[in-house]
Formats: structure tokens, C-alpha cells, sequence
């Protein structure tokens, strides 16, 4: 039973938490009731901008040499998760008042010199793009464009000077806003040209509810490959399930048939154990304790976990439509991720202690670090390129700071609580036979299981928000990562080797293998993407979500496969 001092624990960390729910209050809930009055003032929010082919390298939109009425701006700062995605909005300090039209309106006067020029022509060259919002809404824009047929040595680039921006509105609200651009000026030091804009606010019956709708591709995720898709994949179940249930009801059942048989003959009962069924001739073996016993329960206790925080994700997107608000999604995950660290604690801890472990506080450390340091670690390396190229994509150290505190007085916390817990309650050892103290020889067989699964990922500037179509990806992967598990270790064990439980677990993690070489593909012949800038944070949050994956699907693997291997071992009589 746990200690007074871990009740007291549990109290400093559920304090702990309710200080952190009110650190990042600003991206769960509103600024404001996005309601407003006639005449009142509708801040035009500037972003980022960047190629648009390459959606991770993004700047500030003023690193462009875009004017601006003064150099003095207000910051909005959206939470963790708006920080952590690259955004930075500052005020653009454009005259914009509610259900009021602007016909043509001079912003600034641009200056042109030749680093200005130069600046200009380069962001053209690379179809540089823009983002703003207005009231939570996005809009996008291109900074310029070159004439068709024109290379940038002859051409004549071009910089959109007139931004005119149509808002629809619903009574008190704003529902949709939409900005087109025109009037291209030639680039030419020493030239002064007019940044312009204007504003038309257009009546509309949708409802504030409903105003999200125009941002969300339909016709995309309704696609009939995807459809076929998900079909393959119910298919794929329904052949493994059942494969899995005939191992289950008919081969074990046969196994258990001719264990049982008193009247037979020794010889010809052990040339058929040999020969057919050998998985019973290592029930003395079967469960000793794996090799790295450490490091198998930090992973498997954290994929549990990750388990659990995706299917809490996916629920609260489904429940709360984190699409929506920006940042939402990445703050959701952080902080769930940090409440669900018991999980990770509890599992680990009761599975090192069942299997004989001593160190169990090197098992605790181990796995309250291990995948966020995996991530630090190439979220390092990212941020220092991102600094170099003077990139939104990089981390603030004070943002840094959020997210230590969350992992040292949240996470860190309740995976040692979680621990705690999970080696006095659930840590007895409980298992079916009796552990052998010589170890049986392994015969040399050769055993080869090959898990394949289709995964599809996409980096793109669509909303994703199908999340019930993820639930249902999620639950197809660990059925069918179960269902293989199961059968190679059925398989393994037959070949007379009991050392399932790694094998079980990298059987498992393969999918990750399979998923980084499709990125590799889809990065070469799906995206434009270039530079190695792009590149680097591409394949490093790739590498990233490929080790989360691995821990996750090789612990569901373990887990199903321990399951498996306890319940036919339960009724076998071991010496």
C-alpha cells in the first residue's frame, strides 16, 4: 500500500497541475466572446510567413521588409502550444472597425533600396507565403509573383501592394473572412510604392458554430482510396482474428489433447511434442526474466502509456474540435501526456517487480525519461538549426522552461507515484509455472514473421479533422499488431525458444521501420519540398513520431503476447 508520504506526493502534484492548467489557459479557452459592437476595433493579427513548399521553414512576417505605421507592436501570445507550432502574432496596426468599409486605404509608404529589392526577390523566387488572422480566422496570401516565361535573371518580379479583405458576419460575430490580392508593382530601387488595403463586410445566415467548415477539404477525405483503404484494412483484421482464433480454439486445443493422453506410449507422446507441439517442453523457461529487464519495462510501460494518450487525444479532438483553435492540438497532447505518466509508472513498476527486478528506482528513472529525452534530444538538434536560420520554428528557452517544469513536477512525479503503486499492488509474482534454475538449450531454427501495415501520412497545409476515421486506424493497429504478435510468438515458441519477450516487442515496433522508409518515398515523390532546413526538421519529427510509434506498437505487442503465453500455459500441468 502506498505511504503517507505518497499521499502527500499526490497532493503537491495535483497542485502542481492546477498551476499549470492555469499557465496555459490562454490556448484552451478564448480571449474573448467573438462578439462586437458597430465602429469597435478588429485587430488584423500578422504571422509568419515562409516557401511554401517547405511548411516547417517559417519566419516572422516582418523579417520580410514589409512597412509598418510604427516600429512598436503588440505580441500575442497564444500558449505552449501556439509557441511550439511556429507562431508569433503581432499586431499589423491596420484600421479595421467592425461592420464598417473600407474602399482604398494607404497603410504605409515602401521605400524600395537594393537589400530591400533583393530581400523581395528572393521570397518571389521561392513562392513565399503569408499567413494573418483576424478574429481566430486564417488568411493567406503570396507576397509576390514573376510574369510566366520569365527566369529571375531577365524577369520582372512583382510585389502585391493591395490587400482586400471580405469578411462575412452573422449579426455581432465574424464567421468568415477571405483576402485577395492585386495591383502588382515592379521590384526597383529607389521606388516608393503604396501598401494598400480595403474592407468589405458582407451579411451571412451560417452560424458562429459552423464558421470552420469553409477550412475543412471534404472532398479530400472522402475520397474513394481512402475508403478502399480502411476496407483493406477490416479485411486485414478479420483474416487475422480469425487465424489467431483458430490458433487459439483448434491447434491448442489439439495440444492440450495430446499433453493430456496417459494411455499413449512415452515415445511416441514425446516424438509428437517434438515433432508438432513443442512450446510445452519450455514451460520452465518461458517466463525467466528477459535480458535488459530494465529497459523492456521502461518501453513497454511508456507504449502503454502512449497507448492511452492517444486514444484520450483522439477523443477529446473528436469531443472538442481541436482543429479549431491553433496550438490546440500539440498543448492536448503535452499535457495529457504529463497526466497519464502514472500509466507509464504503474505498468513498468508491476512488471519489473513480477519478474524478480531489484533496481526498480534505475527502472522508475528510466522510464519517466526515456522518450521525452529521446525527443529533447532531436528537438536540440532541430532548435539549433532553427536558431541558425533565425526561424519561428525554434523553441524560446523560456517555452522550454514550460515544458521542463511540466516534465520535472507533473510527469516526472506521477511516474514515480505510478511506480510506486505498480510494484505493491500489482507486482507479486503470479506466473503459471515454476521458473527452471538451469536454463534449456535453444535449437537452431530459423523463423521469419514478417508485419506489414499500411500507414498514410501527409505533410500539407489541409485541416486535418476526420478524427473518427483515426479512431478507427488506431483501434485496426492494435488488433492487428496483437493478432501478429500472438502468432509469431505461437511460432517461437513452437521452435522451442523462450525468449518471446523481446521478440514480441521489436515484432511489434517494426511498423515504425516500415512507416520512416514510406516517409522517405513520400518525401521524394509526394512533396516539393527542398533545403536543409526543411529537410532536417522533416526527417527529425518523423524520426521522432517513428520512435513514439515503435514504443507503442512493440508494448501492445508484449502485452497481448504476455496475455497469450499466461492464459495457454494456465492449463498445462508444469513440473
Amino acid at each position: 500500500m502506498p505511504s503517507s508520504r505518497a499521499v502527500k506526493y499526490i497532493f503537491s502534484v495535483y497542485t502542481a497541475v492546477g498551476c499549470i492548467f492555469l499557465l496555459l489557459s490562454p490556448a484552451l479557452a478564448s480571449e474573448s466572446d467573438h462578439k462586437y459592437q458597430a465602429d469597435e476595433q478588429v485587430t488584423l493579427w500578422v504571422n509568419k510567413v515562409g516557401p511554401y513548399n517547405n511548411p516547417q521553414e517559417t519566419y516572422n512576417y516582418y523579417s520580410l521588409p514589409f512597412c509598418r505605421k510604427t516600429e512598436t507592436s503588440i505580441h500575442k501570445w497564444g500558449g505552449l502550444g501556439e509557441v511550439l507550432g511556429g507562431n508569433e502574432l503581432i499586431d499589423s496596426q491596420i484600421d479595421i472597425k467592425f461592420l464598417k468599409n473600407v474602399d482604398r486605404s494607404v497603410i504605409c509608404q515602401l521605400e524600395l533600396d537594393e537589400a530591400k529589392v533583393k530581400h523581395f526577390k528572393d521570397a518571389i523566387e521561392n513562392s513565399y507565403w503569408f499567413e494573418l488572422f483576424m478574429d481566430d480566422l486564417p488568411l493567406w496570401g503570396f507576397v509576390g509573383e514573376m510574369p510566366p516565361g520569365k527566369n529571375s535573371e531577365n524577369g520582372k518580379h512583382a510585389l502585391y501592394t493591395h490587400k482586400s479583405i471580405n469578411v462575412k458576419y452573422n449579426k455581432d460575430q465574424i464567421i468568415h473572412v477571405n483576402l485577395t490580392q492585386d495591383n502588382l508593382r515592379p521590384l526597383e530601387a529607389g521606388r516608393t510604392v503604396d501598401m494598400t488595403y480595403s474592407v468589405n463586410w458582407i451579411p451571412t445566415e451560417i452560424t458562429f458554430a459552423r464558421r470552420f467548415d469553409v477550412y475543412l477539404d471534404y472532398p479530400f477525405f472522402e475520397h474513394q482510396i481512402h475508403w478502399f483503404s480502411i476496407f483493406n484494412s477490416f479485411m486485414m483484421v478479420i483474416f487475422l482474428t480469425g487465424l489467431v482464433s483458430m490458433i487459439l480454439m483448434r491447434t491448442l486445443r489439439n495440444d492440450y489433447a495430446k499433453y493430456a493422453r496417459e494411455d499413449d506410449d512415452l515415445e511416441s507422446l514425446e516424438r509428437d511434442v517434438n515433432e508438432e507441439s513443442g512450446w510445452k517442453l519450455v514451460h520452465g523457461d518461458v517466463f525467466r526474466p528477459p535480458s535488459s529487464l530494465v529497459l523492456l519495462s521502461a518501453v513497454v510501460g511508456t507504449g502503454a502509456q502512449l497507448a492511452l494518450l492517444v486514444l484520450l487525444v483522439i477523443l477529446m479532438a473528436i469531443i472538442g474540435t481541436l482543429y479549431v483553435g491553433r496550438g490546440a492540438i500539440v498543448t492536448t497532447f503535452i499535457v495529457c501526456y504529463a497526466l497519464t505518466s502514472f500509466i507509464s509508472g504503474y505498468v513498468s513498476g508491476g512488471m519489473y517487480s513480477r519478474s524478480g527486478g531489484k533496481h526498480w528506482i534505475k527502472c522508475m528513472i528510466l522510464t519517466a525519461s526515456l522518450f521525452p529525452f529521446l525527443c529533447f534530444g532531436i528537438g536540440f538538434l532541430l532548435n539549433t538549426i532553427a536558431i541558425f536560420y533565425g526561424s519561428l520554428a525554434a523553441i524560446p528557452f523560456g517555452t522550454m522552461v514550460v515544458v521542463f517544469v511540466i516534465w520535472g513536477f507533473i510527469s516526472f512525479p506521477l511516474a514515480l507515484l505510478g511506480t510506486v503503486v505498480g510494484r505493491n499492488w500489482s507486482g507479486a509474482p503470479n506466473n503459471p509455472c515454476r521458473v527452471k534454475t538451469i536454463p534449456r538449450p535453444i535449437p537452431e531454427k530459423n523463423i521469419f514473421i514478417e508485419m506489414y501495415f499500411v500507414f498514410t501520412s501527409f505533410w500539407n497545409y489541409k485541416v486535418y479533422y476526420v478524427y473518427g476515421f483515426m479512431l478507427l486506424v488506431f483501434l485496426i493497429l492494435v488488433v492487428v499488431t496483437v493478432c501478429v504478435t500472438i502468432v509469431g510468438t505461437y511460432f517461437l515458441l513452437n521452435a522451442e525458444n523462450y525468449h518471446w519477450q523481446w521478440t514480441s516487442f521489436f515484432s511489434a515496433a517494426s511498423t515504425a521501420v516500415y512507416v520512416y522508409l514510406y516517409s522517405i518515398y513520400y518525401y521524394y515523390v509526394k512533396t516539393k519540398m527542398f533545403g536543409f532546413f526543411q529537410t532536417s526538421f522533416y526527417f527529425g519529427y518523423t524520426l521522432m513520431f517513428c520512435l513514439g510509434l515503435g514504443i507503442l506498437c512493440g508494448a501492445v505487442g508484449f502485452l497481448g503476447s504476455n496475455l497469450f503465453v499466461r492464459r495457454i500455459y494456465r492449463n498445462i500441468k508444469c513440473d
